[in-house]
């Protein structure tokens, strides 16, 4: 699993001509540091950097809020069509994402939102996949404390934001971090819905660099050294809430 990072960190530290030889050596004859200094002389990485963090960070924080707030009234509330409307809520992960892509740039452009960042956050407001999660979760929780917070006098949205949340911080954890590593990730949506350089994302940056006929690999390891390194930091830091979330109250619940 580690091979293909180790080779990339090396093949950013070649030069052009050391990465295709043969046979080939993992480490540099001699070590370009400058490397890291180029790329952003070329293209505005940390421009693309930001904006990646931003719309990363954006649609987390907007996913956690609306998939945790529908996730506890189809776990909690009782209304008429409640099990119907969650399947249909789920149905939504049968439709592949490329089919409902050119709908949802029409109607984007409608909205005059192109090379804007509603554009890139507000289409990923929600998620059937994060409701689904929260739900189960939601659903381990004990009734008996639910109860006793309205007996208390609780309302629900007391009770959502005292008891339900903080007893399902590891399933947040863990949608948190498959959401911002998904968004990090997304290319193609940012590909076509911007068009200036200042409001792409690092993904879309990080392809201009390959040519039609020539490609600086070396330069382009070296971004992809740099934009992988918030998912590092994002994973290590949120490591011990992803495996809780999924183990015991992600997918548990009846």
């Amino acid at each position: 699993m580690s091979a293909p990072f180790i080779w990339m960190i090396s093949s950013s530290l070649k030069a052009p001509t050391e990465i295709f030889k043969y046979p080939p050596a993992l480490l540099p004859a001699e070590a370009q540091w400058q490397n890291y200094t180029r790329i952003f002389s070329l293209i505005p990485f940390g421009r693309l950097m930001l904006n990646s963090l931003f719309v990363s960070l954006a649609v987390t924080a907007l996913q956690l809020l609306v998939c945790s707030m529908a996730a506890y009234a189809f776990a909690r509330l009782h209304f008429r069509g409640r099990e119907l409307l969650f399947l249909l809520y789920l149905s939504a992960l049968m439709i592949p994402s490329q089919v409902t892509l050119i709908p949802n740039f029409i109607l984007v452009r409608q909205l005059g939102w192109i090379d804007t960042y509603a554009a890139l956050i507000l289409p990923f407001a929600f998620s059937s996949f994060g409701t689904f999660l929260l739900r189960q979760a939601f659903l381990t929780i004990p009734r008996e404390l639910e109860e006793a917070a309205r007996i208390d006098g609780a309302s629900y949205a007391q009770v959502f934001w005292r008891i339900m949340l903080p007893l399902a911080r590891p399933a947040l954890g863990a949608l948190g971090i498959f959401t911002f590593i998904a968004q990090w990730n997304n290319f193609l949506w940012p590909l076509i819905t911007t068009t200036r350089p200042e409001m792409q994302t690092l993904t879309v940056g990080l392809a201009g660099l390959r040519g039609q006929y020539n490609t600086d690999w070396a330069l382009l390891m070296t971004g992809s050294v740099l934009a992988i390194l918030p998912i590092f930091v994002v994973f290590a830091v949120g490591n011990k809430s992803f495996i809780q979330g999924i183990t015991a109250g992600g997918f548990g619940g009846r």
